[in-house]
């Protein structure tokens, strides 16, 4: 692929690139030696699953490799259980070695649904970490001053307002950086959140003697809410390990606004299209629900194939156009000896049934309207539901139905 070609492939989504002028001589460097570039970014399992998220920086290590480039998969199993403190109001909790691993192996399997095997290089930041001595971690603090870290914006607005920061949490921005000096990264992949960390990494390469990674910097996916960035702990995500139909409801589920963005940083789809979908649909030329469909496709085909995104299709349509229930719906066996004279309060069924977080959270999706039982509508927080032999359907809010019988 021509070097053009490859800044068009590159630069699309993206946010900042530090500096351009380096990307495009890492370029013609690797273009002249017919040389792939390394290719980094990092991922802390944290959290066992990869959601829609994560995706972006992936699907631009994608774009990279189909420009013939080669991704650095580092996953921060040692970093991880130290925690990235960025955007953190407070001193994150640390996770085992054993919690690190096992959420790394979910990782594993769930990038290769977007990333080439062939071109990817997994590695883990432990196979350096472990084997430094204090000797070493001390030499690398010496590359950095409390003064440089208090540059960062959440470090400063906790030191301003009294509130711990511990010293291992600045360890956490010289250990990435020191990744892209073990692995002699020519670009390192981030969200905007992770600047100041990918600029540790420039820094280091130079006092190691070796020329600065280019840094590009990727926006912060919107969640299914269109106003908090995507967010398992918020509830606001889409997961790709999630079944098709979840996929296809949750995408349909978004705002116009936040589908198009959607569209730019998840899918391959040629931007000139995506700005003629934005121009029809504010000119009332085309119904946004339109493009919305072809998005939930094009997502549930990424993830499944052709014929999964057709099924999720048709019972989001039989589900919500024509008022319908799932084929396919979870099964809730409850108790005999949790009913009273065969009855069950509403408010602690949907509870049994993971239907709400809490109590408070039953009452007001009720009061609210957004709790039906065999398609009627449920106002009445105190009513008392008969569980018999037959079943119900219940449905909660716009996507969960769940089926409840008496054990």
């Amino acid at each position: 692929m021509d070097i053009k070609k490859q800044l068009e492939l590159i630069k699309r989504g993206a946010v900042e690139i530090i500096s351009e002028k380096d990307l495009l001589d890492r370029l013609h460097k690797s273009h002249k030696e017919n040389k792939p570039l390394k290719i980094k970014a990092g991922f802390d399992p944290s959290a066992p699953d990869i959601h829609l998220g994560h995706t972006v920086l992936l699907k631009k290590l994608r774009d990279f490799q189909d420009a013939g480039h080669i991704v650095y998969f580092l996953i921060g199993d040692f970093t991880g259980r130290i925690g990235d403190p960025t955007g953190q109001s407070v001193v994150r909790k640390q996770l085992t070695k054993i919690e690190v691993m096992e959420n790394a192996k979910t990782y594993e399997k769930q990038v290769f649904k977007i990333l080439d095997r062939e071109k990817t290089k997994v590695v883990f930041n432990s196979q350096w970490f472990d084997k430094m001595t204090p000797a070493d971690l001390l030499k690398l603090t010496s590359h950095s001053t409390v003064a440089q870290m208090l540059v960062r914006d959440d470090f400063s607005k906790r030191y301003k307002e009294q509130k711990p920061i511990s010293m291992i949490e600045f360890m956490y921005p010289l250990l990435q950086g020191y990744d892209s000096v073990v692995l002699e990264a020519d670009i390192e992949l981030g969200g905007t959140d992770q600047k100041f960390n990918l600029l540790v990494g420039r820094d280091l390469q130079i006092a190691y003697g070796q020329n600065p990674q280019a840094v590009i910097t990727m926006p912060l996916l919107v969640g299914t809410d269109g106003v908090n960035k995507m967010s398992k702990s918020l509830g606001n995500y889409i997961g790709i390990n999630e079944p098709a139909k979840d996929i296809f409801g949750k995408v349909m589920s978004i705002g116009d606004a936040t589908m198009f963005t959607y569209y730019e940083l998840l899918t391959n789809v040629p931007l000139a299209d995506i700005e003629k979908m934005k121009k029809e649909a504010k000119e009332g030329k085309a119904n946004p629900k339109d493009f919305k469909l072809k998005l939930a496709e094009i997502m549930v085909e990424q993830y499944y194939n052709k014929e999964e995104a057709k099924r999720a299709e048709e019972e989001f349509e039989a589900v919500f156009k024509d008022k319908g229930i799932p084929k396919d719906m979870p099964v809730i066996e409850i108790a005999a000896g949790k009913l009273k004279d065969g009855k069950i309060w509403i408010v602690e069924l949907m509870e049994l049934a993971h239907l709400a977080k809490t109590r408070s959270d039953a009452r007001r999706l009720i009061e609210q309207g957004g709790v039906e039982i065999n398609n009627e509508k449920i106002k009445d927080t105190n009513l008392q539901v008969a569980i018999t032999r037959k079943e119900l359907v219940i449905k909660a809010g716009k996507r969960q139905f769940i089926k409840v019988r008496v054990k």
